[in-house]
């Protein structure tokens, strides 16, 4: 167990963030990772609007409808063709890989688990689920119980540890 130095909450041991309070636990040199990009598209403009909340989703070249913006890198990942998508980080090795890897967006050093989060189009609902994640999974700042589906709207900002992704929901 590790004991939160700011709140005094006990983590589990490997934890890099606090699930309370989100501070720090792990303090050292970050690792680079390497990964092969999947079909991601530079929206720059976004990062001219102050609030980071776009009106309505950008144009992508493939039809997709859930794309997650990336809101400190400013690039968008469109997620199509399927029903659910695995969020996390690959690190060498690892016998099972997300279908979104988000190693090259410092996901270590934020606190990304390697299976961290799913999202999934059920009942015609949207819904994001914690994979028991080490450092937690946030919607617009409330910490979601892992695995039960939270349903997720356009707009919304998930946190996956401190690594912050607004979905963007075709219309």
């Amino acid at each position: 167990m590790i004991l939160c130095p700011n709140c005094q909450h006990h983590e589990i041991a490997g934890a890099l963030f606090c699930s309370e309070c989100g501070a720090q636990l792990v303090f050292g040199e970050s690792l680079s990772t390497q990964t092969i990009a999947r079909g991601e598209v530079d929206t720059g403009s976004f990062l001219q609007n102050p609030t980071n909340l776009p009106p309505s989703p950008p144009q992508v070249t493939v039809d997709a409808l859930i794309s997650l913006y990336l809101m400190e890198s400013g690039k968008v990942l469109p997620l199509g063709g399927r029903t659910e998508f695995t969020l996390g980080r690959v690190t060498e090795g690892q016998p099972i890989l997300p279908d979104v890897d988000l190693s090259s967006y410092e996901a270590y050093s934020q606190g990304v688990s390697r299976l961290h989060a799913a999202i999934k189009i059920v009942n015609q609902r949207i819904v994001v689920v914690d994979l028991g994640s080490s450092n937690g999974t946030r919607v617009n700042g409330q910490k979601i119980v892992p695995n039960v589906d939270f349903p997720i709207n356009h707009g919304d900002v998930v946190a996956l540890g401190r690594l912050r992704i607004q979905v963007l929901l075709k219309r």
